[in-house]
C-alpha cells in the first residue's frame, strides 16, 4: 500500500523469510559458525541453537543448509510434536530409507535397524549425516531420550549421526533438567542467538530499505532508528512489524518521514501491552489517531482499487471528492497472471544443456543489454565498463546477497559439463535460462550438479579500478562506502590506507560477506547494490 509513496519497489518489512532480504549480523554469523563447526567436526552428538521468537534462527538454519559440505545428507524435521514412532518414521522418510516390517507394519526396532544400516552405508562412502529438528523446545522427554540413543549409532572411529536442535529459550531450560544430564553431556556446540544491538538494528532497517529499492531519502533518520531499537528490543521480526506499521501510518497521514511519535503509536498497535518496551506511560494514549488514519488509508486504497475496475460514474468519484489530499494509491495489480514457469528435470535432461560456456556468456550479456559479437564476451563487456567475475566455492547465500544473474557450471556423474544462466532464485528453486526459456529447478536437485562455480558481470567503478590504493581511487572508495552507510562524506585527509581498510571491513561485516578488508570484486558488487547502481537483478520464483 505504501511502497510507491516512499519510492520503494516493494514493501521492505514483510515477515516472510524472503532470502533477498537476508541480513547476517555479527551474532548471526557467530551462530552460523557454531553450527558449521559442530556439523563439520563430524564427532556426532548434539549441536544446539536457541533464541527468542523472531531472533533469526530460521535464517541461520537456511544459511547452514546452503553451506553444508558436498558429502552431507540432511534430514529436516520442522514439526517436533511427534511420538517416538512418528519421529523414527519421519527420520527414515527424510533420508529416503525404505523400511520393511513384519506383516507390513514396521516396529521401532525395524526403523532403528534400517536407519543404522543406512548410516553405515553412507559412512562407507564417506558421507556425513545430519538430522535438524526445528522448534525443538516442543520435544517430549521420551523423544529426546530416543534422540540420545540414536547418537549411540557408531563405528569404532566415529559417531554416525549429527543432531542439530533449534529452539526457543525453553530448550535451554529443558536440557538443564537433571533427567537430561546424559543428553546435555553430548552437546558439542551450543549458541544462544541474542537480539540486535542499536547499531545492527539501524543497519538492518537500512539494508531492507535498500533491497526494497529505496531511491529517495530514507523515511527513518538516526533518531527514529534508535527509537526502533528501543521499542522492538532489537528482535528482527518485531523490527519488521513495527517499521511496517509505522510506514503505513506515515503514508496514511501523507508524511515522508517517520518520527518517534508515529513509532510509539505503531508499537501500541502491533505489540501486546506488556511488550511495548519504550513507552512505560500512557500505553493507550494517542493510539486512536494512527488507527483511524490507517483505516482511512485502507478504505481509500480499496475504494481507488474498486474505481479502477468500476464504471466512470461509480462511487469512486464521490470518495475521491471527499479526500483530495489522499496519498497516491498503490500500483494496480496486473490484469493477467504471468505464465507459470515449467520445471526442468536435470536428471533426464542434462544432456540437452551440455554445451560450450561461450553461449551461456552470450545469453548473460543480453541480460545486461549488450549485443554479443564474435569476439571474447569479457573483452566486449570491458569496452562498456563491465567486468567478468569467476569464482569457485560460491554459495547460494552469497549469490542471494549479490542479487544478480550469472553462470552456473554444472557437472553430472559422467563428467559432462553444462553452463546455464541463473536468472532467478527463491527459497525453494532456481530459475535457469535454457535455450532462452526460463525453467524452474528445485534447489535440492540443483545441489546434485552444482558445486559452487559461479560467474557473472558487474559494473566497474568510474575510475576503472576501485580497490584500496592511492588517491584518487582510495578517496573515491571511501566516499562510496560512506554513502552506502548513510554517513557524512569523509574528508580527503582521512582516506588513508588504515582507515579505508577498516571501512571496508565494517561494510563487509554489515553485508554478510567474508571480511578481509580488501575491496575485491564481490565486495564492489555488493557496494554497487547498496548504492542502487543500475544492474540486472535476480527475480523470484513464480
Amino acid at each position: 500500500m505504501y511502497a510507491r509513496h516512499f519510492g520503494l519497489a516493494q514493501p521492505p518489512f514483510s515477515i516472510a523469510p524472503d532470502p533477498r532480504y537476508l541480513y547476517l549480523s555479527e551474532r548471526h554469523r557467530e551462530a552460523l559458525a557454531h553450527l558449521l563447526y559442530g556439523v563439520r567436526n563430524g564427532g556426532g552428538g548434539f549441536v544446539v541453537l536457541t533464541g527468542e521468537v523472531g531472533a533469526g534462527k530460521t535464517t541461520v538454519c537456511r544459511c547452514l543448509l546452503e553451506q553444508l559440505p558436498a558429502r552431507c545428507n540432511v534430514a529436516y524435521i520442522f514439526n517436533p510434536r511427534l511420538t517416538v514412532e512418528e519421529l523414527l518414521q519421519s527420520i527414515c522418510a527424510e533420508f529416503r530409507i525404505a523400511v520393511r516390517g513384519a506383516a507390513g507394519a514396521a516396529s521401532n526396532r525395524d526403523l532403528v535397524d534400517a536407519l543404522n544400516e543406512y548410516l553405515l552405508r553412507m559412512h562407507a562412502v564417506q558421507h556425513n549425516n545430519v538430522l535438524i529438528i526445528d522448534e525443538a523446545q516442543a520435544l517430549s522427554a521420551e523423544v529426546l531420550e530416543q534422540l540420545r540413543l540414536l547418537t549411540n549409532l557408531e563405528t569404532r572411529e566415529r559417531k554416525l549421526l549429527q543432531i542439530v536442535l533449534i529452539g526457543q529459550p525453553q530448550l535451554r531450560a529443558l536440557l538443564a533438567q537433571p533427567d537430561m544430564s546424559q543428553l546435555a553431556q553430548r552437546v558439542i556446540a551450543r549458541y544462544h542467538l541474542g537480539a540486535l544491538d542499536a547499531a545492527d538494528t539501524a543497519h538492518y532497517v537500512r539494508h531492507r530499505l535498500a533491497v526494497a529499492g529505496l531511491t529517495g531519502e530514507p523515511p527513518f533518520d538516526a533518531g527514529a532508528l534508535r527509537h526502533v531499537h528501543r521499542l522492538s528490543g532489537g528482535v528482527p521480526r518485531r523490527i519488521n512489524l513495527l517499521c511496517d506499521r509505522a510506514l503505513l501510518g506515515a503514508y496514511a497521514q501523507g508524511r515522508r518521514r517517520v518520527d518517534a511519535r508515529l513509532l510509539q503509536a505503531a508499537s501500541r498497535e502491533v505489540f501486546a501491552a506488556g511488550e511495548v518496551t519504550g513507552d512505560r506511560r500512557g500505553r493507550l494514549r494517542r493510539a486512536a489517531p494512527l488507527t483511524a488514519a490507517v483505516a482511512v488509508a485502507a478504505l481509500l486504497a480499496g475504494a481507488v482499487a474498486y474505481g479502477l475496475h468500476a464504471p466512470a460514474a461509480g462511487p469512486t468519484t464521490a470518495v475521491a471528492a471527499t479526500a483530495p489530499a489522499a496519498p497516491p494509491p498503490a500500483d494496480p495489480a496486473p490484469a493477467t497472471a504471468p505464465p507459470e514457469i515449467a520445471t526442468f528435470d536435470l536428471a533426464t535432461g542434462f544432456a540437452t544443456v551440455v554445451g560450450p560456456e561461450r553461449e551461456a556468456w552470450r545469453t548473460l550479456a543480453r541480460a545486461w543489454g549488450l549485443t554479443p559479437g564474435a569476439g571474447d564476451p569479457c573483452q566486449e563487456a570491458a569496452q562498456q565498463q563491465l567486468r567478468c567475475f569467476r569464482g569457485s566455492g560460491v554459495t547460494l547465500t552469497t549469490i542471494r546477497l549479490l542479487d544478480r544473474p550469472g553462470l552456473l557450471t554444472l557437472r553430472d556423474g559422467a563428467g559432462r559439463t553444462a553452463h546455464v544462466v541463473l536468472s532467478g532464485l527463491s527459497a525453494e528453486a532456481a530459475i535457469l535460462a535454457i535455450d532462452g526459456v526460463p525453467h524452474r529447478v528445485p534447489i535440492v536437485a540443483l545441489a546434485d550438479y552444482w558445486r559452487g562455480d559461479f560467474a557473472t558481470l558487474w559494473r566497474a567503478p568510474n575510475d576503472g579500478r576501485g580497490g584500496a590504493g592511492p588517491a584518487p581511487n582510495a578517496q573515491w572508495l571511501a566516499q562510496q562506502l560512506a554513502a552506502a552507510r548513510g554517513d557524512p562524506q569523509p574528508a580527503r585527509a582521512r582516506a588513508d590506507a588504515a582507515t579505508l581498510r577498516a571501512s571496508i571491513h565494517t561494510f563487509q561485516l554489515q553485508q554478510g560477506l567474508p571480511s578481509d578488508g580488501i575491496a575485491g570484486p564481490i565486495t564492489l558488487m555488493q557496494l554497487n547494490r547498496a548504492l542502487g547502481v543500475d544492474e540486472p537483478r535476480l527475480h523470484g520464483d513464480s
